[in-house]
């Protein structure tokens, strides 16, 4: 591992200011970034410690809206009465996730920005050709042992899979990430803009620039948030990543069986968090009922590209898609 200096910043604005700095990165929970420093992915010169910043940490509902601080613990907020009231999908997204002791360290932001759990592109020394790590020098992936990489989202340079469960939940429910910089600014992305396709440069995994910060999250609240649910298959039952996932939320309208509103969002089959937006509109306006949800959760894999070992994804989707839908609405 590289030697590195720590400072541990005293507000936002100086960690703003430090994390400026050449080849610095910030430490939170540091379950991601240490983890990628001792497999020699990553190689900061200095690490900015965020972890105590109190102004970070806070749950609340203003507004019309859910907002999570960027520093609140994933076990935090699974744990939230807040958010478990108002929004089960996202709760239930974080209590899946990982092990116990990983939530309680692991913080929503860096959460958020966790990488691809891909062999390949995390083991440098045996696999020096990544194309997430090294634009234009292969993908080993692509001929390789890949049961779990991506179908949805994939291009000729990557088919490295998101890992992540919490961002599914926040695609799926139009929320919001407020990012601030060390010039001043502030802005906000649409969770749903967030992330990027691979292409031809996947090293670029999101929209957040050089120097900007995760500091808060907002979710707005709505009845099918209310009436949410995240469904994880895997291949051992912890501590493990989803084979196919879905955060899914209903409402529906008087008489109780037609679907007025529906949310819909995959992980674990995509290189980004994946919205089913064309399963969504072909349920809007129908009934609820188990033959519905099943015809229309085959559209979420129209043009899913298979290699290998992971043609079972383009099969497993749907079929959680429609389950989470089938609990959500109390078909089961």
């Amino acid at each position: 591992m590289r030697e590195f200096s720590y400072h541990r910043a005293s507000s936002v604005a100086n960690a703003l200011a430090q994390h400026h700095q050449p080849e610095s990165r910030f430490l939170a929970g540091g379950t991601t970034q240490l983890d990628l420093m001792k497999c020699g992915v990553e190689r900061p010169a200095q690490l900015v410690d965020i972890s105590h910043l109190s102004e970070l940490r806070d749950i609340a509902l203003l507004n019309g809206r859910l907002k999570l601080g960027a520093l609140v613990k994933m076990s935090q907020a699974a744990d939230s009465e807040l958010v478990q009231t108002h929004a089960p999908a996202v709760s239930e997204s974080l209590s899946l996730a990982a092990s116990a002791q990983l939530r309680n360290m692991a913080s929503l932001g860096g959460n958020i920005l966790q990488r691809t759990r891909c062999s390949y592109f995390r083991d440098p020394q045996a696999y020096p050709n990544c194309n997430k790590r090294q634009p234009g020098s292969g993908c080993a992936a692509l001929e390789g042992q890949n049961h779990n990489h991506a179908v949805l989202g994939i291009s000729d340079s990557c088919i490295a899979l998101y890992p992540g469960d919490f961002a599914v939940a926040l695609t799926a429910f139009d929320a919001v990430l407020h990012l601030h910089s060390a010039d001043g600014k502030q802005r906000t992305v649409a969770a749903t803009d967030f992330f990027c396709l691979p292409g031809d440069r996947p090293d670029i995994e999101n929209q957040l620039a050089a120097g900007e910060m995760i500091v808060a999250i907002e979710v707005p609240l709505s009845p099918a948030l209310a009436r949410s649910h995240y469904l994880k298959v895997r291949d051992r039952s912890s501590y493990e990543f989803a084979a196919a996932s879905a955060a899914v939320g209903l409402e529906l309208e008087s008489d109780d069986v037609t679907i007025k509103d529906v949310r819909i969002a995959l992980g674990g089959v995509a290189t980004l968090p994946w919205r089913a937006y064309q399963v969504e509109q072909a349920l809007k306006g129908q009934p609820l009922n188990e033959e519905t949800l099943r015809k229309a959760a085959e559209k979420a894999t129209e043009g899913a590209i298979a290699h290998q070992h992971n043609a079972h994804k383009i099969v497993l989707a749907p079929r959680v898609i429609a389950r989470a839908l089938m609990q959500a609405g109390g078909l089961v």
